[in-house]
């Protein structure tokens, strides 16, 4: 089996990497394509509360540099999706999980996984409320948009629900060309292959430049 490419203080060169092409003389360069400002920023599962420090202290000096940052959180989408689904379908699908889990863990986790999926999935379900988000910001911060982030983060609540290879695709042409980067909780297998949350098969369908 391929090791992951993970050293001790990977994250850390990650996020310098980061700030530095962010704060580059001539602008963002976190991307060879002009029109695809997209990256990925890959993290052990278990380093999720060392990547929020560093998240938060990168947005503190970005902000004092008169950047907008824009954290997205795709745990809060993904259970607003759900939620809207009404109420009595909520506890019935919670009912249903619970008596399937006893039966069968790995049925009960299909059976959600069949319910939830087409609310999120395709250019309509989460990449549909990310692109809203990154709108809005946009039109109400007219003046920032070469000076704006966008970080996706929290998205190991999407496993293994959805992949975010899929997310990317979907807002591609979305995001007035704002800078986004994707915080992936999972592994990286070789320079171009990801592992979501260190589960799934790797995936090498991204375009996005993956730091460091």
């Amino acid at each position: 089996m391929t090791e992951p490419l993970f050293a001790e203080d990977s994250l850390t060169e990650a996020f310098t990497a980061l700030r530095k092409d962010l704060l580059a003389p001539a602008g963002p360069q976190i991307s060879t394509m002009r029109n695809y400002r997209f990256a990925i920023l890959p993290y052990r599962p278990k380093d999720e509360f060392k990547l929020r420090q560093l998240m938060r202290r990168l947005t503190d000096e970005l902000c004092r540099e008169g950047w907008g940052v824009l954290p997205i959180s795709l745990q809060k989408i993904l259970l607003d999706r759900v939620r809207a689904t009404g109420e009595g379908n909520v506890e019935s699908l919670i009912a249903r999980e619970k008596r399937l889990f006893d039966k069968d863990p790995d049925r009960a986790l299909a059976h959600l996984r069949d319910k939830i999926a087409p609310h999120i999935e395709g250019p309509d379900g989460i990449a549909a409320d990310v692109a809203r988000l990154i709108n809005d910001f946009a039109e109400a911060h007219p003046d920032r948009t070469d000076r704006t982030l966008v970080l996706l983060g929290r998205a190991g609540a999407l496993y293994p629900f959805f992949r975010s290879s899929a997310l990317l695709k979907h807002i591609d042409g979305k995001t007035r060309n704002i800078p986004v980067v994707l915080l992936y909780p999972g592994e990286r297998k070789d320079t171009t292959a990801l592992s979501f949350m260190g589960e799934l098969d790797a995936d090498r369908d991204y375009r996005p430049r993956i730091y460091p």
